[in-house]
């Protein structure tokens, strides 16, 4: 039973095709640049692998939409590109972190900075789908500007607050 329910909590977390433009190519720069300033300022490296997450699940969506642009269309094209985006992780911080595998939730078995770089990933593409589903009911219209925007950044914030006061400790 429990791998039935693994296997479908993996189905669901994969990512859909994205419906339009998730964000602004300066505002995926700025998140970028900042994670290296926040490494150096001591910013805990659990909550900087949640906003990579978020960076790197905001890359992917431009992946797909440069291949959509493209016209490639092929089978699992969509996972297979937030696949490799949320994946490359592992280059940015290689010289930086050591692998350190931990159980998590008494159930996984992960690297911390690992776990927090897929939930950020996660966070930002549930965040950006329960958007879409806010504004469909609202008839098509945000219910205030910048709201796309404000969403994902108030869910990344009480992540990270919460990450800050409870951190990810071997059990």
């Amino acid at each position: 039973m429990k791998k039935f329910l693994y296997a479908l909590s993996a189905l669901i977390a994969l990512p859909r095709a994205a419906l339009a433009n998730p964000a602004c190519a300066v505002c995926t720069v700025a998140i970028g640049a900042s994670l290296g300033i926040a490494r150096k300022m001591g910013v805990d490296d659990n909550i900087v692998a949640l906003w990579a997450g978020a960076m790197l699940a905001l890359v992917g969506y431009w992946a797909i939409l440069w291949c959509n642009k493209k016209k490639w269309y092929f089978w699992g094209r969509d996972a297979l590109m937030m696949l490799i985006s949320v994946g490359s992780v592992g280059f940015m911080y290689i010289s930086q972190l050591m692998y350190m595998p931990r159980p998590i939730l008494y159930v996984l078995y992960l690297d911390p900075f690992l776990f927090c770089t897929i939930a950020g990933a996660l966070l930002f593409i549930y965040t950006e789908k329960f958007y879409f589903w806010m504004k469909e009911r609202n008839g098509g219209h945000a219910h205030f500007p910048f709201e796309k925007v404000v969403m994902p950044l108030i869910a990344l914030f009480a992540a990270s607050v919460y990450l800050n006061y409870y951190p990810i400790l071997p059990i």
